[in-house]
């Protein structure tokens, strides 16, 4: 929801900083990877209820995923580089919720839902992506990607605000996974709405 209207303010520096690391040879499928390694440590440290350790992870997961898209543009966008930071995104979507399920028995079915409301998210997301590409549809939306990017009320933004929130209030993540379940849901069908009125 909130991605797009970011973007103008989140690229000139995230840009400045993927030049000076394409200039130096970093590829932008390295940061990828190594953007995997604070998704998991976020999840391990929830897990121990050292939710501290967790935010500071999960902000520097997003500081990579930032960044790999700006060495991207600098270096030339590539489909191997499109493939593994949606791969990443979504292991990271996918493991701050594990680390709450594993934190307490009573995150468990939250969690659950949680990560099964993002599944159908993701399915949505690339399947739209998937027929706009195959039906020659593009968007600038969201800035230059490796693929059709549809908009929708729960985007990386709204993901982080709430990952964040679970991690300053973890006594109410039951709240709010079960709230922002319900907004993914609601992108489900708008998305779906989108679709019903555009493949036709």
């Amino acid at each position: 929801m909130f991605d797009a209207r970011l973007r103008p303010l989140i690229d000139p520096p995230l840009n400045a900083a993927g030049r000076w690391l394409a200039e130096r040879g970093i590829s932008a499928n390295v940061i990828t990877l190594a953007g995997l390694v604070p998704a998991l440590v976020a999840a391990i440290a929830i897990a121990h209820e050292a939710y501290g350790v967790g935010l500071v992870a999960i902000a520097v997961n997003r500081l990579a995923d930032g960044l790999d898209g700006a060495v991207a543009r600098a270096q030339g966008m590539t489909d191997l580089g499109g493939y593994l930071d949606i791969l990443a995104d979504f292991a990271f979507y996918v493991a701050v919720p594990v680390g709450f399920g594993l934190a307490n028995s009573a995150n468990a079915v939250p969690a659950m839902l949680l990560v099964a409301s993002f599944t159908l998210t993701g399915i949505s997301f690339l399947a739209f992506a998937t027929i706009a590409g195959k039906r020659g549809e593009e968007t600038q939306a969201h800035g230059a990607k490796s693929f059709f990017y549809s908009t929708g009320l729960a985007e990386g933004t709204e993901t982080i605000a709430v990952f964040i929130a679970m991690c300053l209030w973890p006594q109410n993540f039951a709240v709010i996974a079960l709230g922002y379940v319900v907004l993914c849901l609601l992108t489900v069908i708008q998305r779906s709405m989108i679709a019903a009125r555009n493949f036709r």
